[in-house]
């Protein structure tokens, strides 16, 4: 404690010898001072502790849960996607095929289903004058990509990343199938139980 309040009045002095300022002496007082009570508390706490990362490390929860239940099997997931512009399909479907790929999830089908034309015609003048006649077209295009053999898990990722990631303007639906355990009624045949003498009949 004698070396940092030695310093402080060497400070002093200095400060008063070369500006003659009384006001610029108290504040370089009032600096040692606060630096001094800093190193203080500083030497008081523990080495290993820092107060910003336990703060933190006590706020965060782990995300992961570890359950005993077996994960879903699917057989196959289809995607389709519908929009009025090809251009926006197309490069969906490429976006959708490469995150695909990056999962390692096998894709068994790609392709285009033929795509809807809605017609509607509008007469312009009330009551005569065909040639006004004007028709819109409504045209809705699709692409749809076949997932095989696919986990819950993964497919809830995959499902998410490309809904997340979805343009405007497309229309997204999903069928799932999946795989379930036969029944344990089914395992064993029915007829197993009663009994069958062929002789005994005879």
């Amino acid at each position: 404690m004698a070396a940092p309040m030695a310093l402080c009045r060497q400070l002093l002095s200095l400060a008063r010898v070369r500006n003659g300022n009384p006001h610029l002496a108290s504040r370089a007082l009032d600096a040692c001072v606060g630096h001094y009570k800093f190193n203080a508390i500083r030497s008081r706490l523990p080495l290993s502790s820092s107060l910003h990362t336990t703060a933190v490390l006590a706020s965060t929860t782990s995300p992961i849960t570890v359950t005993e239940e077996p994960d879903t099997l699917f057989q196959k997931v289809s995607v389709l996607v519908k929009c009025s512009d090809h251009a926006v399909l197309d490069s969906y479907e490429f976006f959708a095929t490469m995150a695909a790929k990056e999962l390692g999830i096998t894709i068994s089908k790609v392709f285009k289903p033929p795509r809807d034309t809605e017609r509607f015609s509008l007469l312009k003048s009330v009551h005569i004058f065909r040639k006004h006649l004007v028709q819109y077209e409504i045209r809705t295009h699709y692409r749809c990509i076949e997932l095989s053999h696919l986990t819950g898990s993964t497919t809830r990722v995959f499902l998410e990343y490309i809904q997340r990631n979805l343009p405007e303007g497309v229309a997204m639906e999903v069928t799932k199938i999946a795989m379930e355990k036969i029944p344990d009624h089914i395992l064993e045949p029915m007829w197993k139980d009663q009994p069958t003498d062929d002789k005994s009949s005879q």
